[in-house]
Formats: structure tokens, sequence, C-alpha cells
């Protein structure tokens, strides 16, 4: 006898365990040889991460339940048994909370991860990149443990509220110690959530403008025209304005071209119906928006304001360069002269210079 109890409920209660460690062999054989090869038959992966992610808790909890069958039989202490009663409470929400992280872990790596490698547009999209989906991965399986862990704890008869408010004071003071840090993180959601820009997309902020190369947790880095990446702080881009030069449909140039002042109006006239065929001969520019107006009389210049729209913002220094060449040449066979700074010094003896 020990403790009240006979070699052979002691071996019976061993035996227990054994055959669990059996059940949990035959678990693996029938997962490995059976239901991986069934799931893998089916179109739908979400069978194949379910059957990943059972095999382990399933097991877990097979020798846990098989543990606490053997000690029930027996015959033990109030103190122990209720010991046991706790710990079997705790185990077994932490094996459950192991199974959903698992899961929804793999959920994510297959309809996140998997798909955003095989599909360029939707990684463009959602601006999905590895650190992006490292964070989600982190965040939600940090939720996923600390519900588990306060239910757990909960159910031994811990305070809940008390749990709760050491967590919530525990918060602020890492909030505290870490605003900038803090900051920073909730200004990378926003950008990813708002959709304000994606990777890829050129971007104007401040003094700074070039193509987003990747938006992370702390910082977001843009790659200027000088090659040069900028690393700006997440929460500075939040607090300021951004213009996303890729969402524009159109890019609008606009173009205040100087007459000399000897023109006469069938010149002025000319030059702008030459400035409005130009437009709308080049393939790139929208046929609507192009503006040709004689604005205004200037200091040394009589000034046109030309307006158009290059339909595709990747064209535009090269559009505008084409339409600049052509405006030179059309206006140097008609004779049509561009105008310079000039002055006119009148002296007492009536001599005028210019200059």
């Amino acid at each position: 006898m020990f403790q009240n109890n006979s070699t052979q409920d002691l071996l019976i209660s061993l035996g227990i365990i054994i055959i669990a460690l059996i059940v949990n062999w035959i678990i693996t054989i029938l997962n490995t040889r059976y239901l991986r090869a069934l799931a893998k038959r089916t179109k739908n992966q979400f069978d194949n991460i379910l059957v990943n992610s059972l095999e382990t808790p399933l097991k877990v909890g097979v020798v846990l339940f098989a543990i606490w069958t053997a000690f029930q039989r027996l015959e033990m202490s109030e103190s122990f048994d209720a010991t046991l009663f706790k710990i079997y409470e705790i185990l077994t929400v932490l094996n459950i909370t192991w199974f959903v992280a698992h899961l929804i872990n793999g959920l994510l790596n297959e309809y996140f991860i998997k798909k955003s490698e095989r599909d360029t547009y939707y990684r463009h999209r959602f601006s999905l990149d590895s650190h992006f989906i490292s964070l989600i991965k982190k965040v939600v399986t940090f939720l996923i443990w600390l519900i588990g862990i306060v239910t757990a704890l909960n159910n031994i008869g811990l305070d809940l509220k008390a749990i709760l408010g050491t967590l919530g004071i525990g918060g602020i003071a890492i909030a505290l110690a870490a605003q900038d840090t803090v900051k920073n993180v909730f200004g990378g959601f926003t950008i990813l959530l708002d959709g304000t820009f994606r990777i890829g997309d050129r971007i104007i902020i401040g003094e700074h403008e070039g193509y987003v190369e990747d938006i992370g947790v702390r910082s977001t880095k843009i790659r200027n025209f000088d090659k040069r990446l900028i690393t700006m702080p997440n929460y500075k881009i939040v607090e300021d304005a951004v213009i996303n030069v890729s969402a524009a449909p159109q890019v609008r140039i606009i173009n205040n071209l100087g007459i000399v002042y000897d023109t006469d109006p069938e010149k002025m006239q000319k030059a702008l119906v030459i400035l409005e065929e130009i437009a709308k001969s080049n393939e790139n520019v929208s046929k609507q928006g192009i503006s040709t107006a004689f604005e205004e009389f200037g200091d040394f210049a009589l000034i046109i304001r030309f307006v158009y729209f290059i339909q595709n913002p990747s064209d535009r220094y090269e559009t505008s360069s084409a339409i600049n060449l052509e405006i030179l040449k059309q206006f140097n066979n008609e004779g049509i002269e561009f105008a310079y700074p000039t002055q006119t010094i009148i002296f007492d003896g009536n001599e005028e210079v210019k200059s």
C-alpha cells in the first residue's frame, strides 16, 4: 500500500498513461499517412491547416486527460487534489490557446503571406510586406495568448479585475517609457489602414519626394530621385500633409510663355492655335482640359498661359519635353519670338539705350 493505494491501483493508473501514449502514437500514424493525404486532395487549404494545427494539441489533450483519470482513481490528500485540479485547468486552457494560436497563424500564413508572394497586385494593393505581416502575426499571437492566460488564471480563482488592472498599469508604464515608439507603431497602422500610400507609390512629404520602398513598424523608407534612401518616422508622416502623385489620374502641366511686345495680334492668335494643336496631336495628352490664353501684359513680355494634362504620370517628363521641343520648332518657323528681360534707359539728351 502507498498512501492508501494498492500496487494494483498504481499499476492501473500507470497503464492508463501508457495507453494514452499508445493512442498518441496511433494519432501520429493516422495523421501522417491518411488525414494529411486526404486533406491535400481537396482544393480548400483550410483542412490542411486544421490537420497540421490540431495534431500536437490533440496529443497533449489525450495525455492530460489520461493523467487526470489516473490520479482521480487514486486516493490522495484534499490539498493534492485541489492543486492537481488547478494545474489541470491551467494546462487545458493553455493547450486550447496553443491550438487556436497555431490555427490563426496558419491561416495568416496561407491567405496573407503566400498569396502576397504569388500575387504582386495583391501585395501592393494592401501594402503587404514582411514587416507588416510579421507585425500582424505577433500582435494576433500576443492577444490570443493574453486572453488564454487571463482565462486560465481566472478559472483557478484569481481576481480577473485585479489581473486586468495590473496589465493596464503595466501597459501605461510601457507606453510612457516608449512614447515615440508607440506613436510610430500607431502611425504605421494608420498609414496601412487608411491606404494613404502603398509600396511603389510616388509621394511628396514636405521637401521630400520619391518612391515608397518600405512601410515598417517604426518608419517608412522613401527613395528620392538622387537614389538616396530617406527614412521618416511614421508619426511625422501622419501629422504632415502627404501628396500621393501616383494616385493622381493625370498630371497637370502649366507653362507661362513670354512673347516679345513687337508681336502683332495675328501672330498672337497664331501662337494660341499652334499650342492647342500641339497638345491635341500628342497621344499622351488628354483631349480634355487643354487651355491656351493670352493672360497678361508682363513687365517685358506678352504672357501666354498654356495648360494641359498628361494621362500617365510616369510619362510626365518625356511628354512635356516633346511638347516643349515642338513649341520651339513651330514658333521659330512662324517667326514668333520669345521674350527675355530688357530695360529701356532714357537720358536727358533724348538718347535711348536698350540693355
